[in-house]
């Protein structure tokens, strides 16, 4: 599905972020789960999708990325923990989590 998006992976909880953008979050999460996507994402092993925001074009992804990437890490956390609080994989396709934690768990 071809889409403009700027999305954040990470290598665990807490752990290294990667912030990207593509007009194709389905085939690009393909390529950083293969070890294709970059050399940063292949060298720290950071291929979970944690947060991802679609847009009418690509223009807009690019001013979103470049944004992001100004923010201080701690900024960057809290973003991604107001949407995904337990930081689980989201799907490239919609952005909603693979795998809902269970309640009490």
């Amino acid at each position: 599905m071809k889409q403009p998006a700027t999305y954040m992976l990470a290598s665990q909880k807490h752990g290294t972020l990667y912030i990207g953008v593509t007009s194709n979050l389905a085939e690009r999460m393909t390529q950083h789960t293969s070890g294709k996507g970059s050399q940063f994402t292949s060298d720290y092993n950071v291929t979970r999708l944690v947060w991802v925001q679609f847009f009418d074009t690509m223009a807009e992804a690019i001013q979103k990325e470049k944004s992001l990437k100004r923010y201080p890490r701690q900024w960057k956390i809290n973003l991604i923990e107001t949407h995904n609080p337990d930081w689980q994989a989201l799907s490239p396709q919609t952005g909603e989590q693979i795998f809902k934690p269970s309640h009490g768990s």
